[in-house]
């Protein structure tokens, strides 16, 4: 399920593109560099075009299951001398893998950029795929699932409500896999996978910090430049049909409080008029947009009908998303209570024009986020090789500050009347179940990309 909150959103996609400069290599490598002076680091990351949304029934969980392998070994490194490495060279290092792509990253000292550049080069060319190694590594996935879906009420929850939500697209499916698919996994398997999809001309390298581009564009060339183009012959996923009705999930776990999620198939940049997603962005800002925002003033300060309730909408995505809401009822509330009052927010929407107090906070926070942007070398990165990744322009990040500025109360009511109805509306409700004594019910997780 999407995990970004509107204020996070609004941090990573807005921003300023200044000083940043493309190179295709010959292998269709995609080379995006983002000079940033102010410190002597430099933050290197390698996103494959390729994540869950790719994987058909009965391989789910594979994308993230190579990208665990991918630490494992070369025909050059042993398992996890990759890290080792980087560690000796005074970085620090990760992966994640989302619907949409797989990435990995390191942060370096500037001068020790050609470290990252060999590294990622030889796994992208000689991964090793040791069955004894990957034995070893599926039950450490396993484990993963277990701890992040399994014993988390809410994450069970959120995994049954996307497999209700969606009933052909491959968004239904876990990033992580559901687990008799984890089960029948084979290193034979995965390297099919890894040779389907790892190559230069499915891959967008991005390197933010302080860095010139020429000297990252001859690196790039030396490293990355003799591994051979591949041929991508990835089937499109299937298309989701339009919704005729809703829907609705109950799940039942030991759990302390229930849980509600509400969600509403919205489109995303890739698919949709230009404005749309824009408004749907400040719509969900002005429901749930800080404290000053509809549902924490109203619904947990004043009405006192919800603990916590959020908004989580990005129009970031290669396939269409959902506008979700997501809350827990407060003490001495049902949980009926708190979804008829959701529901009205949105009939407010759809009934009502916002004010222009409304409209002018929620550009303010877009404004205030594109500064604090600013301050990470690490987000300049991912802000622009999350939209190479889903086939958008990167230059749509310049453009997001005047983009969400031109948004009007008649578009917020526009896209509230055409998406949040009731007929495309999926719930999902968490029963919670009584605990028995020792058992030990997980912290909510954050995050849909899973992480190593």
């Amino acid at each position: 399920m999407h995990r970004m909150f509107v204020v996070a959103l609004l941090s990573l996609f807005s921003g300023a593109c200044a000083g940043v400069h493309e190179r295709t290599l010959e292998n269709g490598l995609r080379v995006i560099v983002k000079e940033d002076h102010r410190s002597p680091v430099v933050v290197s990351q390698i996103w494959y075009r390729v994540g869950s949304v790719d994987e058909p029934d009965g391989l789910t969980g594979i994308s993230h299951a190579l990208e665990h392998m991918m630490f494992k070994g070369t025909t050059h490194l042993k398992p996890n001398e990759f890290s080792r490495i980087i560690a000796d060279n005074g970085g620090r290092e990760n992966a994640f893998t989302h619907y949409d792509y797989t990435g990995y990253h390191q942060q370096l000292e500037k001068s020790r950029l050609a470290v990252s550049f060999e590294l990622e080069a030889d796994r992208m060319n000689n991964l090793l795929l040791a069955p004894e190694e990957f034995a070893k590594e599926i039950l450490v996935v396993m484990e993963e699932r277990r701890l992040r879906t399994e014993d988390r009420p809410d994450a069970l929850l959120g995994e049954k409500f996307m497999a209700t939500a969606f009933q052909v697209h491959p968004y239904k499916n876990p990033v992580i896999g559901w687990m008799p698919d984890l089960e029948h996994l084979t290193t034979a398997d995965l390297r099919r996978w890894y040779e389907r999809y790892y190559a230069p001309n499915n891959a967008t390298l991005v390197v933010a910090g302080d860095v010139t581009p020429r000297e990252v564009f001859a690196l790039a060339q030396n490293y990355f430049g003799p591994i051979p183009h591949r041929e991508i012959n990835a089937a499109p996923p299937a298309a989701e049909p339009s919704q005729q009705g809703e829907r609705r999930v109950r799940v039942a776990a030991p759990a302390e409080l229930p849980h509600l999620i509400l969600g509403y198939h919205v489109p995303v940049l890739t698919a949709a008029p230009s404005w749309e997603p824009y408004a749907l962005a400040v719509a969900a800002a002005v429901l749930d947009g800080g404290n000053a925002a509809r549902f924490a003033r109203e619904l947990v300060r004043e009405q006192r009908i919800a603990a916590a309730v959020d908004v989580e909408y990005t129009p970031i995505g290669r396939g269409p998303t959902l506008f979700e809401l997501e809350g827990t009822p407060a003490g001495g509330r049902r949980i009926d209570e708190l979804e008829r009052a959701l529901r009205l927010q949105i009939a407010r929407l759809r009934d009502e024009s916002v004010t222009p107090e409304e409209l002018q906070r929620v550009k303010a926070q877009v404004v205030a986020a594109d500064v604090y942007a600013r301050d990470s070398v690490y987000y300049q990165g991912m802000r622009l090789g999350e939209l190479a990744s889903v086939g958008l322009d990167w230059r749509l990040a310049e453009q997001y500050v005047e983009r969400i500025k031109a948004v009007t109360a008649e578009q917020i009511q526009s896209v509230a009347r055409k998406y949040l109805t009731d007929a495309n509306l999926t719930v999902g409700i968490l029963d919670p179940l009584p605990i028995k004594s020792g058992q030990k019910i997980r912290a909510p997780a954050t995050g849909d990309s899973h992480v190593r």
